[in-house]
Formats: C-alpha cells, structure tokens, sequence
C-alpha cells in the first residue's frame, strides 16, 4: 500500500505533491491558532525565541494528524512519524518542523543547520565555491520502514511596541528535499542559499541562511504568510 524508497526516487513529483500538501496542512493549523499566538506573543514574558515551539505544538496538535508509533531523532523542534495518504498513493512520512521568531524586517531569510536538511548546500560565499551535504535523511529509516523526511519552518514575525511584542505575521516554508536537489539548487549560482553568520575564522559550526525570494521563484507556494488580522488565509499558489 505504502509507496517504497525506490518508488519515491523514480517519481520527482509525489515528493513535491507530498511537500505541497503538507504544508497546507501546517498553514492551516497556523491560521486558526494565529489569534492565539498573537496574545501568547504579548503577554508572555519569555524571549519570542523561546515561546514560538511551543506555539507550533500547541497550533499542529490542535489540528491533529495521524500517527507511526516510533520515536524520531534530530535537532528540530517538533518531529512527528506519521501516515501521508493521497487519493492515488500513500507514504510513510518523517515531519520536522522548527519554529523561529524573528523581528518582521529579517522575515526574507531564515538560518539553518546542515542537521535541519537533506539538501546538498552549494553557494559561493567570499569568493570561494562551497558544497555542503545536509546532515538530514533523505529517508529516515525506523523500525518502521523507510520514512520520507518533510521539513518545514515556520518564522513568527514580530514587532516590539511599547514594550509589546507584536505578532504580525507567520511565514510556513517547507524546505525541498534532497530528491529535488537538480530543481532547487542544482549549482553554485543557481542556488536558494545565502551565506550564514557563522564565522569559520572563529571555529564557528557551518551555517546557512535560506533566501526565501529565491525559493519563491523556484516554487511560489513553497513560502506561506499569514497575516495576523487577516480575515482570512490567502494561499499562495
């Protein structure tokens, strides 16, 4: 019933059908808990940074989705083993979903680590070439079988106001896999990467900041915004 490693490697398009329904799924748990956020957002005194997983939890297990009965493994906020079905396939899916907050004006990028993607990095930072493999699966493999790693990220935007911070917007990006490496970033110049803050003079991890215009280009509704006083949730094709 459920489709195999193989099976997925030979058809581009259900990784990107898998990717796009997924993050439907996540905007719209988003969406209806934004009001919510918003109030979390100005009363809680905790850092932004420090509130906006468990925001994501809160908003993703209101929704609910199915479940696989094995635990994942990583360095993301919220990971999640769980059945995909469409109405022509069905896929064992591994979810990560990280959560950032940032303030509104930094909301085009966002920094990662290579153990948050499956992608090779290629980019050319300080006039030097650079090619970096993700340290994420692309297929992470349980007890279960074989899962297809999802990777989403959600940035909350905010605004410090008297004091306050505001919840403007939330961005939901889901990350290409690895298996649409040739359409996404199939080589130094054409890339979605920028350079991280990392400083490799200083010993600093390797970092990487992901453009979210550039993603945009390669795939319009691969980056989401929800306005926080919208009425209602206008989906990007």
């Amino acid at each position: 019933m459920f489709l195999t490693p193989e099976q997925i490697e030979q058809n581009p398009e259900i990784v990107e059908s898998v990717e796009r329904a997924t993050l439907r799924m996540v905007t719209q748990a988003l969406f209806l808990y934004r009001h919510t956020a918003a109030e979390i957002f100005a009363r809680e005194p905790d850092l932004p940074s420090d509130i906006a997983e468990d925001i994501t939890r809160e908003a993703v297990d209101t929704l609910g989705m199915s479940r696989i009965g094995v635990r994942l493994f990583g360095k993301i906020d919220y990971k999640r083993a769980r059945y995909h079905f469409n109405s022509s396939y069905a896929v064992q899916q591994a979810l990560f979903i990280d959560s950032k907050a940032e303030h509104y004006n930094a909301r085009e990028t966002i920094t990662l680590q290579l153990t948050q993607t499956s992608m090779q990095v290629m980019q050319q930072r300080s006039q030097q070439l650079i090619q970096e493999q993700g340290k994420l699966p692309i297929f992470v493999q349980t007890d279960a079988g074989s899962l297809l790693s999802t990777t989403i990220f959600i940035k909350y935007n905010y605004l410090e106001q008297e004091g306050i911070n505001r919840l403007i917007s939330i961005s939901v990006i889901a990350l290409p896999n690895g298996l649409l490496q040739e359409r996404y970033n199939p080589s130094y110049k054409d890339t979605v990467w920028l350079a991280g803050r990392d400083s490799p003079q200083r010993g600093e991890k390797f970092r990487v900041r992901l453009s979210l215009p550039r993603l945009r280009r390669k795939a319009r509704w691969r980056v989401q915004e929800i306005l926080v006083d919208a009425p209602a949730l206008a989906w990007q094709e």
